[in-house]
């Protein structure tokens, strides 16, 4: 059975309308999205569940309370993961919490 998978990345000035792509394998369609702060991740999370998307992945920019946003709002229609490092090397070792407050 093929997974339809999705990850999320947070970076300055990405537009979830214009950075993304496909990657289509025989296991696993996984498509990549960039994202410009956890508004705009909340709403290509839904948009990604709603398409049937099951398992959604987070960039390690993403911090505890980014992860649970997303969470609440696929509301269970996709399981959510992250990849995690507790300060983001490309956000001056900070985190998402504390730049999308």
């Amino acid at each position: 059975m093929k997974v339809n998978a999705a990850f999320i990345f947070i970076a300055p000035e990405a537009d979830a309308k214009i950075h993304r792509t496909v990657v289509d394998t025989p296991a696993v369609s996984l498509t990549v999205i960039g994202v410009k702060d956890y508004e705009e991740a909340e709403a290509v999370a839904v948009e990604l569940a709603a398409q049937g998307v099951k398992a959604l992945e987070l960039c390690a920019g993403f911090g505890n309370e980014g992860l649970a946003r997303i969470s609440k709002a696929v509301k269970g229609k996709a399981a959510v993961g992250a990849v995690r490092f507790d300060f983001h090397p490309g956000f001056d070792f900070k985190n998402g919490d504390e730049l999308f407050k």
